[in-house]
C-alpha cells in the first residue's frame, strides 16, 4: 500500500515550489506529479492536438520524498494500522485520523 496516491492534498517541502500546494496528478516509480507546480518548459512538435506545436508548459514529476500529505491544511506523515474491518488503512501520524 502507497502512502502517497492520486486525488491527495500535498504540500511541496523541499525544491523551487517548496511551501506550494496541489493535488497528486500522478504517482509513478517513487515520483509525483502535482498539479500545477514543478512547471517545466517543453519543446512540443506538431500534432493533432495541437497543430502548431511550440514551446508548452507542463508538471514534471518530483520525488516523493519532497512532498508531504495534507490532514485539515497541516502536513503531517502517514503510517498504517489495522482498521475495524479488518483491512489495512492509512493513518495521519499528526492527528491519529483515518485517511480515506
Amino acid at each position: 500500500m502507497k502512502k502517497i496516491k492520486k486525488n491527495d492534498m500535498v504540500r511541496i517541502i523541499a525544491g523551487k515550489d517548496k511551501g506550494k500546494e496541489g493535488k497528486v496528478l500522478a504517482v509513478k516509480d517513487g515520483k509525483v506529479l502535482v498539479e500545477s507546480c514543478n512547471m517545466v518548459t517543453k519543446h512540443q512538435k506538431a500534432n493533432q492536438a495541437n497543430p502548431n506545436g511550440g514551446m508548452v508548459e507542463k508538471e514534471a514529476f518530483l520525488d516523493i520524498s519532497n512532498v508531504m500529505y495534507l490532514s485539515n491544511g497541516e502536513a503531517t506523515r502517514i503510517g498504517f494500522k489495522i482498521g475495524d474491518d479488518g483491512k489495512k488503512v492509512r493513518v495521519a501520524k499528526k492527528t491519529g485520523a483515518v485517511i480515506e
